[in-house]
């Protein structure tokens, strides 16, 4: 998932992680705990401003304020997020296809393990939301090799910057469908695929078994 930024801020005295303050460098570089970029310590920081007016309910008062007044935390990433100068991946490992030029083709029936793998390397690590549109619906396995303990149906899974997700789909609708990122900025600059699940062999062939495929985001 490579960032590119602009041209780089005049030089600072310090350089400090967006997400993670305590951390602080003398010279360029990125965050050891999120792999994030950091930036100059004199950026501008985020301003929180939410008034104390009180709403009535049947149910009683709730303090909803009137709402987030936010100011740039990130500038070299702001500056960045345009799609000219931007671009998201997704990678087929089996293949190298990137983005749209990945190619799956399942048949209903079909129990597909997909690997889901967010890699750190990136100037801009970021978490990804993975949707699979209505080919059928999907159990999360594991996280970073860990079982998981809420095995629930889905269509869509948050894969956290620097993680691997397993997932098992259980292919179920015939027709062209769409995997993609769930960010709207990120399917813009191409982090997205279509794939073809076609209807079973009418012979009664039995569907194939789980086949495993990975999918990686990279820079």
């Amino acid at each position: 998932m490579p960032l590119l930024y602009g041209k780089e801020d005049a030089a600072a005295s310090e350089y400090v992680c967006p997400m993670h303050p305590e951390v602080t460098a003398s010279e360029p570089g990125t965050c050891p705990k999120c792999g994030m970029k950091l930036v100059a310590s004199d950026a501008p920081q985020v301003s929180v401003q939410e008034s104390q007016e009180q709403v009535g309910h049947e149910h009683g008062a709730h303090d909803h304020g009137d709402g987030l007044e936010w100011e740039d935390l990130m500038p070299e990433i702001n500056r960045a997020s345009d799609p000219s100068n931007m671009f998201w991946q997704l990678i087929d490992r089996e293949t190298g296809a990137e983005n749209s030029a990945i190619s799956w083709a399942f048949t209903v029936g079909d129990r597909v393990k997909i690997r889901l793998v967010n890699e750190m390397a990136s100037d801009h690590p970021m978490h990804h939301p993975f949707h699979i549109h209505g080919a059928g619906r999907f159990l999360i396995l594991s996280r970073d090799g860990k079982p998981e303990p809420n095995l629930v149906w889905k269509d869509t899974v948050l894969v956290r910057s620097g993680q691997t997700v397993d997932i098992l789909l259980d292919v179920s609708n015939p027709g062209l469908w769409m995997a993609h990122c769930h960010i709207a900025e990120h399917i813009q600059s191409g982090m997205m695929f279509t794939f073809n699940v076609a209807r079973p062999d009418p012979s009664g062939k039995p569907a194939a078994a789980p086949e495993a495929l990975g999918v990686e985001s990279t820079p």
